[in-house]
């Protein structure tokens, strides 16, 4: 029988980051991981360079059910601390855009600074262990591996979501939730490509591979990034974006030009070119292959004075306010994260811990908060890992 203060289930971003403070408070620390290597997500996000943070993090970028839970981690443990720390291993990086930040080398010197720190403060990283049984004992957690047996005071659960398979993402956490009567809202993929019904997607296979500056709304939320026609659906960042919003049977609108009136133009053009033809006109914007998908090829190759206003407006609104009705996602075998997961209302927003379980805490993915795109998710969890990491 092994004896630890705390355990931690998985070494991803959110594990590591609670090993890192509960061993700097003097706690015998044991992080388990089931796959061969740490940090798995962190290496290969960001095409490899890892999207660690974003300097505009605020509240309003995240999304559960519980829209109050997570300011006080993020608050408490900010992206200018995570900076901090990435600074003091002279590790350089870059703002991409929107002020997303990249490692300038591989995200392994991301993975080896977390290591290092671990190892600095003596906090035990057990790779390719497998949990068989969790169970509370009084006072203690004891956790049988398929290695040996071991007990705990502090028992946290970093486990992530679902998204990615391929990495080695499972249930586990969820489950372990389930297992002490705790809620855990049903699990869907987030910030994933949408797929089209079997017409749409014959219908704008050509386009596959065009990308576009958009803008793309879904209910009450908007985003402005590209847009990336694929030979299933739809994707790139506005697109994933949405996609965290959007559920089945609803419509997405998408302005293809959200930086014009597209009608003030053709109506200017027709006042003072009015035997130019509209197919001529619409390829000053639009890519060239894109527009008989959206207007009649009778129409487009018709003089602008032989349309009317009523006609042009049509024709206008077609790009700014095209509506389409997603088929799915490609599920978790692209999603970027994992929407739902253990109910935030279960959980103390200070510590992680959960309120009818002293001692057991659950950080990271496996909680129902998901942040947009672009380095929100990952300050998640170094800001929920940091927040246990402080009591467990």
């Amino acid at each position: 029988m092994h004896k630890s203060d705390v355990i931690i289930i998985g070494a991803g971003a959110a594990g590591l980051m609670c090993a890192i403070e509960a061993a700097k408070r003097g706690r015998r620390v044991i992080i388990f991981e089931h796959n061969h290597r740490v940090g798995k997500k962190i290496l290969m996000s960001g095409g490899g360079y890892c999207n660690f943070t974003n300097y505009y993090v605020s509240p309003d970028k995240y999304y559960s059910h519980n829209p109050h839970f997570y300011k006080s981690a993020l608050s408490r443990y900010t992206q200018q601390d995570f900076i901090a720390f990435v600074e003091s291993y002279n590790i350089t990086y870059h703002e991409k855009t929107l002020g997303q930040l990249f490692c300038d080398e591989k995200a392994k010197v991301l993975v080896n600074a977390l290591v290092e720190e671990c190892q600095r403060y003596q906090a035990s990283i057990m790779l390719d262990t497998t949990i068989v049984d969790v169970e509370k004992i009084e006072s203690y957690f004891q956790i049988k591996t398929n290695r040996e047996v071991y007990q705990c005071q502090s028992l946290v659960v970093a486990t992530g979501g679902l998204s990615i398979p391929t990495m080695g993402a499972t249930p586990f956490g969820y489950r372990l939730a389930t297992q002490f009567g705790l809620k855990v809202y049903p699990t869907h993929a987030g910030l994933v490509p949408l797929t089209l019904h079997m017409s749409d997607k014959e219908k704008f296979a050509t386009l596959s591979g065009m990308s576009m500056d958009s803008s793309v709304s879904c209910l009450k939320q908007s985003f402005r990034e590209a847009i990336l026609f694929t030979h299933r659906g739809l994707s790139g960042p506005a697109i994933l974006q949405i996609s965290s919003y959007w559920r089945p049977g609803q419509v997405i609108t998408i302005n293809l030009l959200p930086d014009m009136d597209l009608l003030e133009e053709l109506i200017v053009y027709k006042a003072n070119n009015a035997q130019s033809l509209l197919k001529t006109v619409l390829q000053q914007y639009l890519p060239k292959r894109l527009i008989p998908l959206f207007v009649d090829q009778e129409i487009v190759n018709q003089p602008l004075q032989a349309l009317s206003d009523k006609k042009l407006k049509t024709i206008a609104q077609s790009f700014h306010c095209w509506q389409i009705k997603p088929n799915g996602t490609e599920g978790y075998r692209t999603a970027e994260v994992t929407l739902g997961g253990v109910d935030c209302d279960e959980l103390s927003s200070k510590t992680m811990e959960v309120k009818s379980v002293q001692g057991l805490y659950f950080i990271g993915e496996v909680v129902d908060v998901v942040g947009w795109l672009g380095g929100y998710n990952f300050q998640w969890a170094w800001s929920s890992g940091w927040a246990a990491g402080q009591v467990c």
